[in-house]
């Protein structure tokens, strides 16, 4: 793949750091200035996706840590501290839900542009769209995910391999090798990611709306777990199989949750016999099931910059598909304001060939291409 030119966004206000948003179709995006210390609203009220952003910050190795952690409510910080060795995989987790965050949307108007002060997603988060939700979503699986791949990676110490999983199958196969202990990693998820929606008390409409769209979150994880087999015999026969469970890769799991998002049931919250629930906004739809993705309200077009609202960049400067008459397409994506056309030098590689023993020489192409920015 050759490099893209990357399209910076000028401003009147002085320079703040500047952060790529995406892969290299999209541009970068200038992040606003960092959040003054101490513990404002959206400090106190949390971000464990920040905890990606904190690369000075070594190993996660004892409780004076947990404590320094920027992105975390009181009670998480607990949970740091009786879970220590636990934490590294969270970061993990908050990285990876970044990374998955903006593959899925990099085609979108809002393409998951991340900042360098909390929330990391902007004010976009912060209000009941689907988009919200889609981030809570993945949020709530990727911690499960990390933790779950570090318990069988031998990690640590308080899990291993879902030893629950054992004996011979009714298909005839042997249950055996490392299964993953997703049990343990959903749990922790709970209950680390969902204390800060449990701090609130679980009758506001937001609570509901985050407890919901977490818990469909990391059943993308539990609904598509997958056997997967080993052949043991002689010149390679199956007289002998063993197989154990495995969680999708994460790739998989962003698929899912972006299907739901798609098709996310907007909701409001009712009066159910004595509880509180969610029920949608019309009443002709059907129901939306435990693994949907629930709003609360309609999401803004994305198309202008809005300097009040941190994480709303706009499309101005990003790449679009001339051709396409999707969302990715030039006409969608610029808001009708229209595209400019410019022709780029790319290096990519070509005339590849495999030398003997165990390497692949490609040679160095420049090519020219036309690349579309919306005015």
């Amino acid at each position: 793949m050759g490099l893209v030119p990357c399209r910076l966004l000028t401003e009147t206000s002085p320079p703040p750091p500047y952060a790529l948003t995406n892969d290299v179709s999209s541009c970068c995006r200038r992040a606003p200035p960092p959040a003054a210390p101490g513990r404002a609203t959206p400090l106190r009220r949390g971000d464990q996706t920040y905890l990606a952003k904190l690369t000075s910050v070594g190993s996660i190795a004892n409780e004076e840590t947990c404590e320094r952690l920027r992105g975390l409510i009181q009670r998480q910080v607990q949970i740091c501290k009786r879970s220590i060795e636990v934490m590294d995989a969270v970061r993990r987790g908050a990285q990876l839900a970044i990374d998955e965050c903006q593959f899925q949307f990099r085609n979108r108007r809002w393409n998951c542009s991340t900042l360098e002060s909390m929330p990391v997603f902007g004010k976009v988060v912060t209000q009941g769209t689907r988009e919200a939700a889609f981030v809570y979503a993945i949020s709530a699986a990727s911690v499960a995910f990390a933790v779950t791949r570090a318990c069988s990676s031998g990690e640590l110490e308080k899990c291993g391999c879902d030893r629950t999983v054992h004996g011979v199958s009714p298909e005839g196969f042997q249950w055996s090798g490392c299964s993953d202990n997703i049990a343990y990693g959903v749990a922790f998820s709970q209950s680390f990611v969902d204390v800060r929606e449990r701090g609130k008390g679980q009758s506001s409409s937001r609570a509901l709306m985050n407890l919901h769209n977490n818990e469909a979150g990391r059943k993308a994880i539990l609904s598509h777990m997958r056997v997967e087999c080993k052949c043991h015999g002689v010149s390679g026969s199956c007289e002998v199989k063993t197989c154990w469970r495995a969680m999708p890769p994460f790739r998989k799991v962003g698929n899912v949750i972006k299907e739901k998002f798609d098709g996310a049931t907007e909701v409001e919250q009712r009066k159910v016999g004595t509880a509180k629930a969610l029920v949608p906004r019309n009443s002709q739809f059907k129901p939306h099931t435990d693994d949907d993705l629930v709003y609360l309200e309609p999401s803004p077009d994305f198309c202008d910059r809005d300097p009040r609202t941190p994480g709303m960049l706009g499309t101005v400067g990003r790449q679009c598909n001339r051709t396409s008459k999707a969302i990715d397409g030039c006409e969608l994506m610029c808001c009708g304001r229209g595209f400019q056309t410019e022709e780029v030098q790319l290096v990519d590689r070509c005339s590849c060939k495999f030398h003997w023993c165990c390497y692949v020489k490609c040679k160095q192409c420049p090519k020219t291409v036309e690349m579309h920015t919306c005015r």
